[in-house]
Formats: structure tokens, sequence, C-alpha cells
């Protein structure tokens, strides 16, 4: 058997690791990905024309080394480049926190390595954001876990508990309402699902960095059951917006003290073009005490 790769995401200081490293565990999607001993661990398809790599890939903090250490197994290793991309983009690698620090100015005082949590697949992350309206992060996650094991993909690895791929938008197109529906998720966050998948599928909504921001937040604010925070949160994280502002949130709101939506545009006006990074901060301020998707 072929070894795994190890390589370096280089990226600058300060970066909080541990409080992403948390981000990510607390919306973990079972089988799909993993948590444990200061590691970041999921389950990895990538496609490149008419040739399907599976595998593995592991995340660790790497300060010694200037960045973070990632692994991939040996299934990946004719995908390195896309992979890569990828972790960078769900580690928020490139930005440069002085940037960042500088215009968020005492919001970002006490945490100024936090980063913004991207996406390593924006379709998956979409499908999240959807489970995630108006529910715990708890439940979400129990939902998120029935839709990738229902619909998804076996994979064998050596890590305990990573034993999917998340499903792909071509297979969930593919499906009904009701089909999704049995797992218990309601019935207009299902039609969301489908919406979003449907439209992947059809090449008429891109949910990666590549795309135009303004045009895929006004096609996802198309689709059925798709608003503005759901848009916006898709943004943020799949679409690596750092001015995505979800402005109706609650967790926003309580932590500005804004009452209507207005105030809290206003008030996060200063903030512009790091206002996905303010959220990052606002939602941190409230310790657990904050609803996320």
């Amino acid at each position: 058997m072929l070894p795994t790769q190890d390589h370096l995401l280089a990226c600058r200081a300060p970066y909080d690791f541990d409080a992403l490293l948390g981000f990510l565990a607390a919306r973990t999607i079972d089988g799909v990905e993993v948590v444990a001993d200061g590691r970041y661990a999921r389950a990895v398809r990538s496609v490149d024309g008419d040739t399907t790599h599976r595998g593995w890939i592991e995340v660790t903090h790497a300060p010694e080394r200037g960045g973070l250490r990632l692994v991939i197994s040996p299934g990946l290793a004719g995908a390195l480049p896309d992979v890569t991309m990828r972790a960078q983009r769900l580690f928020d690698t490139a930005v440069d926190p002085g940037l960042v620090a500088a215009t968020l100015g005492p919001l970002a005082a006490a945490a100024p390595g936090l980063r913004r949590p991207g996406a390593f697949d924006g379709f998956e992350l979409a499908v999240r954001a959807v489970l995630g309206q108006q529910i715990t992060v708890k439940a979400a996650r129990t939902l998120a876990g029935r839709f990738a094991r229902a619909f998804g993909d076996p994979l064998v690895t050596d890590i305990d508990g990573l034993d999917a791929l998340f499903p792909t938008p071509t297979r969930i197109a593919a499906l009904d309402v009701p089909a999704i529906a049995s797992l218990g998720i309601i019935r207009s966050r299902a039609t969301a699902i489908l919406a979003i998948a449907a439209a992947i599928d059809a090449g008429e909504l891109t949910l990666d960095p590549s795309a135009d921001v303004p045009t895929q937040i006004a096609r996802l604010r198309a689709l059925p059951g798709i608003g503005d925070w759901t848009a916006q949160y898709i943004a943020m994280r799949a679409l690596a917006w750092s001015d995505a502002f979800p402005h109706s949130d609650y967790g926003v709101k309580k932590a500005l003290g804004t009452q209507t939506d207005r105030e809290t545009l206003a008030a996060a006006e200063a903030w512009r073009p790091w206002r996905g990074y303010a959220v990052m901060h606002l939602w941190r301020s409230l310790a657990d005490d904050r609803p996320a998707p």
C-alpha cells in the first residue's frame, strides 16, 4: 500500500486553531467527519473528469512548522491540488489576521487569531445550513448524520467513526421530498435541499469561492426555503465571503444589543469588508449561549 502524504498548510500567526477546531467539532457530520485529540479528520471524494478519488484527510496544528499539518490518505494521491485547496478553504489559512484585527478593532482584541471557518464541500455545507434552521446544533448534527448515512457512499478507513462519503448533488437531485422527509427532516427543508441539489446539478448554482458572490446569493434566495440568513451563512462559509453578514441572526443581535435589522446593519458597517469575521467574534462573545447552524 502507498504511504500517506504529509503536507504543510502555511498560515499567518496568530492562528486560533483550538477555537476553529471547537467550532467544527460541535458541527461534525457523523460518519463523514471526526474531531478527536486535537485532530480533524474527514472522508473525501474528489472528482477529476471521469476519475473519482476517495479517501480521508487529517489536519492538526503545527505551529512549529508555521501552519497546519495535512495528512492525505493514499487513495487521494492523484487529487493532491484539489484536496489541499479545499482544506485551505475549510481552515481559512490565506487570510492576514492583522488586516482583520485592524478593522475590527476592540471586537477582535481578545482573540486576534480567530478564523472564519470555511467549507470543504459547498453542497455539504449548504445542506448542513438548511438542516440547522431554527433548531439546536445537536439536533442538526443528528439529522445531518442520518442524511449522510442514508444517501452517501460507504468508505473504509482506519479512523474510528469515519466511514461515509457525503452524498453528491446528483444523488440527492434524483430523490423526492418523502425520501428525505422520512429521516425526520421537515418537508420545507427537504424541499430546500432538493432545490439546492438540483440547481448545483444543473450548473445553475456554484457554491465555492470561485463563484461571483452576489450572483450566487441571489440564486440561493430564489430557491424555496432559503432566506437571507441561510444565504448569508452559506456565503460566509461555502463562498468564503469575508463580508458576509447574517444580520437577522439571534446571536448576532444579542451580542450587539440591537433589536432591528437596520440597527444591526448600521452597527456592523464599520467592520466592512470583514463582517464575516465579526460574526465569529460576536458568537464567541456569547460563549455557549448562542444558536448556530
